[in-house]
């Protein structure tokens, strides 16, 4: 039995935010929650957009002359650079959406969750118009095919898929515990590095480094050719994840050039504001790996620091939340100068007392290592299970128990939706 294939816009209304002028901004305890695109990365905001920072009333919304957005909206970016990072995010309450953003609110022939779901498999970039500023039309978006199975079996899709996505939900929930454990270990140790309650020696971060510099720009692959490639998806949980890095063909001598040793630490300098100081310590594994652009490579000037205390000191709250108030801002990116990164003061306990510091770190980041390969294969069968669910075969035992009453829905919706059904 074959599922219908139809145009999302016969499915769901496609529509986008609306400006939301500054001085509406700021505003807590109204009834309408108002998210910007940035919201979606906020923790807590991962899958559902449930933390809130800006909200408005129902006089402002008729100032603005803006529209509220149903319970059940997929919203997703529309504008800029956020579309490469493939956010889609649910609105689980009635909510209002700035214009860098577009929904999906599905209409009774689509489960919302179906549509979630598919939503995630899908690339933004597919449908963006390359240029200055990349962006999408509502007319191109809409014309995007989905597959389209009985509502029954949409709601047996997403049953099998929220099982999956509570095992993956509860990794993660254990990976989180294992990051608070070295910040912990630092405080414990040798307290803020800003308060510096152990009165230790305070050094420019620049004056800790024999290398700061930018990747390559070389033209990178997916395909296999040349050698594994570092970008912002490669750093994850503070080590650097091998299944998501792409490739660079390289003369010998570039190779020289920009390949990582083990020690050099990775840290995102131009990104959302929210990825800003995400950093990550090289241990050697891929090898040989190499440095692209947009993730900054500190090599650390071992007689005065050691790798992983400048890592474990780049990761503290305090360090990132200050980087962040350096940033330049710009239209859904920040960025970060080496200048700015360098000049960041910090304290630097004696080479001694990091050793003692590190020996207890580098247990810590094999086990975190170790956790996120077991992290990264469940997310790879989360990814089969997503590509086996909508081309039909995760149901198929399913179907052939129940199917009298899909072939009869399938006749139904084909007509509703005046689509021919080919089975």
């Amino acid at each position: 039995m074959r599922w219908l294939e139809v145009e999302i816009g016969k499915v769901a209304e496609v529509a986008s935010g609306f400006g939301f002028p500054r001085e509406y901004q700021g505003v807590t305890g109204e009834e309408l929650p108002f998210f910007k695109v940035g919201d979606m990365n906020l923790h807590g905001n991962e899958r559902c957009m449930t933390n809130v920072i800006n909200t408005i009333s129902a006089t402002t919304l008729r100032k603005i002359k803006a529209k509220i957005f149903p319970k059940g909206t997929i919203v997703f970016p529309k504008i800029g650079a956020a579309i490469a990072t493939n956010k889609k995010r649910m609105l689980i309450q009635p909510s209002v959406v700035d214009n860098n953003v577009m929904g999906f609110i599905p209409t009774p022939h689509i489960d919302e969750w179906y549509l979630f779901y598919w939503m995630q498999q899908f690339d933004l970039r597919s449908v963006t118009n390359i240029g200055p500023v990349p962006s999408m039309r509502k007319t191109e978006v809409e014309r995007v095919l989905i597959p389209l199975p009985p509502l029954s079996e949409q709601r047996r899709i997403v049953q099998i898929l929220d099982q999956a996505d509570a095992l993956r939900k509860k990794r993660a929930e254990a990976d989180a515990k294992s990051n608070h454990i070295i910040p912990a270990l630092f405080y414990k140790m040798f307290g803020d590095p800003f308060a510096n309650p152990k009165r230790l020696p305070v050094k420019e971060v620049g004056d800790l480094l024999v290398l700061l510099r930018n990747g390559t720009t070389a033209v990178q692959n997916q395909d296999g050719r040349g050698y594994p490639v570092t970008r912002i998806e490669t750093i994850s949980n503070g080590v650097i994840n091998a299944k998501r890095v792409r490739f660079v063909e390289l003369s010998d001598e570039e190779l020289r050039k920009w390949k990582i040793e083990p020690g050099d630490i990775l840290f995102s300098h131009i990104n959302s504001e929210a990825h800003i100081g995400k950093t990550a310590i090289y241990m050697g594994r891929p090898t040989p790996l190499i440095h692209g652009m947009n993730l900054l490579l500190m090599r650390p000037n071992t007689e005065r620091v050691l790798p992983e205390y400048l890592y474990a000191l780049l990761n503290m709250g305090s360090v990132r939340g200050s980087y962040r108030q350096r940033c330049k801002r710009a239209v859904n990116q920040a960025s970060l100068n080496q200048k700015d990164i360098s000049a960041l003061p910090v304290a630097v306990p004696s080479l001694e007392r990091q050793k003692e510091f590190c020996c207890l770190v580098n247990g810590l980041l094999t086990q975190i290592e170790r956790q996120k390969a077991t992290t990264t294969q469940i997310d790879l069968l989360f990814e089969i299970f997503m590509h086996r669910a909508f081309t039909g075969e995760l149901t198929a035992k399913w179907c052939e128990a129940h199917m009298k009453e899909l072939l009869s829905e399938m006749e139904a919706q084909s007509k509703v939706l005046s689509v021919s059904s080919e089975q």
